[in-house]
């Protein structure tokens, strides 16, 4: 079984292009346009922790690899 990383700590390194949903089930988005930016601090009066992988821009792809 993979033990990938589903998610990500705001300040992390994006691992593919996609857009990202915080954790917090309030329906945030962050569209990320370069694999390799650094996720964004969540919204302001979000109660989430985390980043995940909502629709990557190259789905045919495993996380961009």
């Amino acid at each position: 079984m993979s033990e990938e990383k589903e998610t990500w700590h705001p300040g992390e390194i994006v691992p593919a292009s996609g857009i990202y949903e915080c954790d917090c089930g309030g329906e945030h988005h962050w569209s990320t346009d370069v694999k390799t930016h650094r996720f964004p601090p969540l919204p302001s009066g979000c109660s989430g922790e985390y980043w995940g992988l909502q629709k990557p821009a190259h789905p045919d792809t495993d996380l961009g690899r």
